[in-house]
């Protein structure tokens, strides 16, 4: 696998490309051009530019998380193929700059919720977290005031201002969108994208939903393995895939990770590898990536993913808030620092371990 870390860019991220170079193993960043809206064309000399920045650093961009499907095409209003159509374009020029690989979602008004964003643990680090008896008793149009209050100042990714300054109007959008509606307008979109990504090389990988159930009665359709399988069956190209993320799928107790990632083999293109700590239904704190921190076995999940073959860029995904770390929560640089090391040790220990057996059935020949 090709270790990476998630960086936003110079000004919108508090870890400099420099720190990622000296995490051991980092090969490279998973990035975007934090300050396009969802729907705006990418400019080619933009990317071109984070290419080279990217790149003056020792780092590789190996892919980029996230050009964000505008709502428009999420809800099938009537101007979506204007928008498509500006993805598409965005496409073009990341292919024609050599980046293959794009994380996407496609989560109704935003991309991820929870009810803490600095939950405070025994050993006096703090978590993101999820309970659903708190989600209930917030209104759904004052969410966007609880996350940004806990954001330390930082825009959070898939809760940009631009995007839910009026989140009422988003809403109603929805009103008339069910599981179904949402899932044909998901292939509409991959449809019409397809032809570019075979053109150019380009990796579709569809980040799961998270939490994974609805949220505030908006629909969710990428909560489970039947749903990624159904989606694949539907859209049968070698360039739809997924972005395994062991937190969000992980987040329903039901979805057993390790059997997953063994029955999507060839349909992963990315991987976020992070821990959770269950507290009951629909209730859980992000946890330490060491296996013994959460409820998330991460030998089993890694050796999983070497069991399939799975060479493509993987991350260690939320972090704790951790040594008087100032930064956007989940994406500070120690503890993300520790558990890249902690899940490279496991990936090098299962290597070495299946060489071992390897060598011990043929006779050591």
């Amino acid at each position: 696998m090709k270790l990476t870390l998630r960086w936003f860019g110079t000004g919108f991220d508090s870890v400099t490309l420099g720190q990622i170079r000296q995490i051991p193993g980092v090969k490279g960043v998973i990035t975007t051009l934090y300050d396009i809206p969802a729907g705006e064309e990418w400019p080619l000399e933009r990317i071109r530019a984070l290419k080279e920045e990217v790149e003056s650093s020792g780092l590789k961009i190996l892919g980029i998380e996230s050009v964000n499907v505008h709502d428009a095409i999420k809800a099938g209003l009537p101007d979506r193929d204007r928008y498509i159509e500006n993805y598409i374009k965005t496409l073009e020029r990341l292919g024609a700059c050599d980046i293959r690989l794009v994380c996407y979602n496609f989560m109704p008004v935003f991309d991820w919720v929870r009810s803490d964003l600095a939950k405070p643990r025994e050993d006096g680090t703090t978590v993101m977290s999820y309970d659903q008896a708190v989600i209930d008793r917030i209104d759904s149009s004052r969410i966007f005031n609880r996350m940004d209050s806990g954001s330390n100042g930082f825009i959070l990714p898939g809760w940009e201002p631009e995007r839910l300054a009026d989140i009422r109007k988003l809403f109603k959008l929805y009103r008339d969108v069910d599981d179904q509606k949402l899932f044909e307008n998901m292939v509409y979109f991959l449809k019409a994208v397809m032809p570019t990504c075979e053109k150019y090389g380009i990796k579709m990988a569809v980040h799961p939903d998270d939490p994974a159930w609805p949220v505030f009665g908006l629909p969710r359709i990428v909560t489970n393995l039947e749903n990624l399988n159904r989606l694949f069956e539907t859209v049968d190209s070698p360039y739809n895939g997924v972005t395994l993320c062991t937190g969000s799928l992980g987040s329903n107790p039901d979805n057993n990770i390790p059997e997953i990632i063994r029955s999507l083999k060839g349909r992963i293109y990315f991987a976020h590898v992070r821990n959770l700590k269950y507290h009951g239904p629909r209730s859980f704190d992000e946890a330490a990536h060491l296996s013994e921190d959460g409820s998330l076995d991460m030998f089993e999940i890694m050796k999983a993913f070497y069991d399939i073959g799975f060479d493509g860029p993987f991350r260690p995904d939320h972090g704790r808030a951790i040594w008087g770390e100032k930064a956007m929560p989940g994406y500070g640089l120690f503890d993300r620092a520790l558990g890249a090391t902690y899940l490279n040790g496991l990936w090098e220990a299962i290597t070495k371990m299946d060489r071992l057996n390897k060598a011990s059935a043929t006779g050591g020949k």
